[in-house]
């Protein structure tokens, strides 16, 4: 079994469209949206939920008014003035430090567990897919990352998928670390523009520091020929093969709005480059 991610480092690289493109390509797979905070996937895929299950997150502070005496040392100690002047948690202020817990002379603070979001087991007519919406304000989107590619793993073994194709977030933080660790392999969708060759090169060192192969997708490469012709000898420098050049594609915007893969476009331009860079990653891949 061999897993696929994909991520962008900057948003709006058109890292999902690509996602879409190749699920339609991958036979035997399953899919995994690890973007839990602003997921998209689904919109493409269109999944049917199996079944669902909680996700909690960081425990948060709960006060006992019958023991409360409301000295206020709560109130003191807290950096975030999560409590109230009735001495309530302010579920929107807090950040679940503790600090109040422990420091409270009458025990009358304690954590209890906090739901924080949901985790979804769907079906697709490509296949079974894993997914997840972390509520609004919500932290802690790295552990629902790992719950997302854990539980699509355990699908994949069940079903002895051949392949897990991941839909990663943005950035370079924490959920992005949590989706690329031990993968097979790591496609960076980026863009000629300064801000997406920035997060690429990050992306390139946080996928080195933790030894996973590395490839490069460019993402509209005729928007900005000095900026492509950069990304082109970045990668031959850093031995990073570039596995497809997409131009811009009005086709693509449209796929998205209709929330369809752009092979039921029929844009054979399009569709050709695509193959092209699913057989690349086959053979890297060695399936």
């Amino acid at each position: 079994m061999k897993e696929l991610v994909i991520i962008s480092g900057k948003g709006g690289t058109g890292k999902t469209s690509v996602t879409g493109a190749l699920a339609y390509l991958a036979e035997n797979a399953v899919f995994a949206d690890c973007d839990v905070d602003a997921a998209d996937l689904h919109l493409v895929l269109k999944p049917q939920i199996i079944s669902e299950e909680p996700f909690w997150g960081m425990p948060k502070p709960v006060i006992d008014s019958d023991l409360c005496t409301q000295c206020g040392r709560c109130r003191e100690l807290c950096r975030f003035d999560a409590i109230t002047t009735d001495f309530r948690i302010d579920p929107v202020n807090c950040e679940g430090c503790a600090v109040c817990v422990w420091n409270c002379p009458e025990k009358a603070i304690s954590l209890h567990d906090h739901q924080s979001g949901v985790l979804f087991i769907s079906a697709t007519a490509r296949g079974p897919m894993v997914h997840a919406r972390l509520d609004a304000g919500e932290e802690n989107s790295g552990k629902l990352v790992s719950k997302v590619r854990t539980k699509a793993k355990e699908i994949a073994e069940t079903g002895k998928s051949g392949m897990i194709l991941v839909d990663g977030p943005p950035g370079t933080g924490c959920p992005v670390i949590a989706s690329l660790g031990g993968a097979d392999l790591l496609l960076i969708v980026t863009e000629p523009s300064l801000s997406a060759v920035h997060d690429m090169k990050r992306t390139v060192a946080l996928a080195r520091h933790f030894n996973v192969p590395a490839a490069l997708c460019i993402n509209k490469c005729d928007i900005n020929a000095d900026i492509t012709k950069e990304i082109t000898e970045y990668g031959k420098k850093n031995n990073i093969e570039i596995l497809a050049e997409i131009p811009y594609n009005a086709n693509i915007l449209l796929a998205q709005k209709l929330g369809k893969s752009v092979f039921m476009l029929n844009d054979v331009g399009l569709n050709t480059r695509f193959r092209q860079l699913w057989q690349k990653i086959q053979t890297i891949l060695n399936i």
